[in-house]
């Protein structure tokens, strides 16, 4: 029996759409025209509804419930549309890797909180990206753990190798404790490209509040240069201008310059997408954007199952998105054009 309806929203090609959907006094309705269109939705209403109908969802979730007529739903229907969900996610996460090579890999963790044995604790999200042979984004695994070690970030590259992950030859992320030394046993050769923005962040805490956006300016002239050859000189030359006011920025730059400039060997058209991890942290807004709604966790099959829908469906976004890289071809053409460009004026 239908109690009413409730206004969506619904984005098409053609514009926004305002649909009334049914409100049902026992159990729930999803119109099956949405559900394959939007994974993401369907799995983050079966959290809230977990949560609900479990008794450890918070008022928010609570209020969220009621106003999409939720209240009467089951928990034999909640574990139905649970299981189906995660069967979903469970595929893609565990699908070959057949795309290879994937020469460039992102790497970054969020933290979630999740209800464990009655207490409320804090868990690490880990998700890897990568480019393949065709020059896509490929969304390839997520992991959750309570640490971020040296052995969690090792099983987890281990988990992609064994599903077929191919050709490293960089890892781009934050400097996670652990994760370099898993990096070289796993990707023997590949070098780690420390995150240029979260170094940026990490070398300005040294710096007086007043002179940080000065410092800022200064570094960020060594990312500015057309060749690997005026990088790595720009460089000596940043470190020696901070030498006699900025010993602690001199000794940081001298430390992580193996480490920030790793993107120097590869080509230059390639730069602005693998010195840092902004694209992923583009993707971990999108699913903070979901999983705000929840708050805390029922458990942590249901942190999988909405983060693990969020990916799947930029997975797919991506696939039907022009490449995220340059073809060689194209490389070959930048590079040679770049050689021509001359050296902006250096710091005295």
């Amino acid at each position: 029996q239908r109690n009413g309806y409730r206004a969506r929203p619904w984005d098409t090609r053609v514009g926004t759409l305002e649909l009334r959907i049914p409100k049902v006094r026992e159990g729930s309705y999803y119109p099956s025209l949405l559900e394959p269109r939007r994974r993401s939705e369907r799995a983050l209403l079966s959290v809230v509804q977990q949560a609900y109908i479990e008794g450890v969802s918070t008022r928010r979730v609570d209020d969220l419930v009621k106003s999409l007529g939720c209240e009467g739903i089951s928990k034999s229907q909640v574990s139905r549309i649970c299981q189906e969900l995660d069967g979903m996610v469970e595929a893609f996460l565990t699908r070959p890797l057949d795309g290879g090579p994937y020469r460039y890999l992102w790497v970054d963790a969020l933290t979630q909180k999740v209800r464990e044995s009655g207490r409320i604790v804090n868990v690490s999200v880990v998700i890897a990206t990568a480019v393949n042979s065709e020059g896509r984004r490929e969304i390839l695994g997520l992991d959750i753990g309570t640490s971020e070690d040296h052995a969690f970030w090792l099983a987890f590259l281990r988990s992609l190798l064994a599903r077929g992950l191919s050709g490293v030859e960089l890892v781009t992320s934050d400097a996670h404790q652990g994760l370099k030394e898993a990096i070289a046993l796993c990707f023997a050769g590949a070098s780690w490209q420390r995150c240029r923005t979260h170094f940026m962040v990490n070398l300005l805490s040294r710096v007086p509040k007043r002179a940080q956006a000065a410092v800022a300016t200064v570094v960020r002239t060594i990312y500015q240069q057309p060749t690997a050859e005026q990088v790595l000189q720009q460089h000596e030359q940043v470190v020696r201008h901070f030498a006699a006011r900025f010993p602690a920025v001199v000794e940081m730059l001298t430390e992580a310059k193996e480490d920030i400039l790793a993107f120097t060997a590869f080509p230059h058209a390639h730069w602005h997408q693998i010195w840092s991890n902004n694209p992923q942290e583009r993707l971990n807004k999108e699913i903070r954007r979901r999983t705000d709604v929840v708050g805390i966790f029922p458990n942590r099959a249901a942190t999988v199952r909405l983060i693990g829908a969020v990916l799947s469906e930029q997975h797919d976004e991506w696939q039907v998105n022009r490449r995220y890289l340059p073809q060689v071809s194209d490389i070959t053409s930048v590079d040679a054009l770049l050689q021509e460009v001359a050296l902006p004026a250096g710091i005295h």
